[in-house]
């Protein structure tokens, strides 16, 4: 077995230098990835952000699509994250919390949401 030592790389997108430890060239040997990282470690997790459709895992999240459909208890309109398809009840946030559903508080702005079952 050949024992790894670090190495200093340079990130291709910022210029920067990054260590590519021992440790993190075994893992990429176990892997069977052939190649050292083009990126260093912030570079890389900031791709992996642009390219998961928005969502970081920190918090920060693409305002959401919502969609306006007619409330099948009452009546009135309801705004839901989906599109209604017409084949199931749509509910506006206050009938579906009456009927049970929808365990999360809402936000206040106004928002409905609808079941989709």
């Amino acid at each position: 077995m050949i024992l790894a030592t670090d190495q200093t790389l340079r990130c291709r997108e910022c210029g920067r230098d990054f260590v590519f430890t021992a440790g993190e060239q075994e893992f990429y040997s176990s892997r069977g990835l052939m190649h050292p990282p083009a990126r260093c470690p912030e570079c890389r997790a900031a791709r992996k952000a642009s390219m998961s459709g928005g969502y970081s895992g920190g918090g920060e999240r693409r305002e959401r699509q919502m969609f306006t459909a007619t409330c099948s208890s009452c009546g009135n309109e309801a705004r839901v994250p989906f599109q209604p398809r017409g084949d199931k009840p749509v509910y506006c946030s206050d009938c579906y919390q009456q009927m049970g559903g929808g365990a999360r508080s809402s936000s206040g702005s106004g928002s409905s949401y609808g079941s989709r079952w």
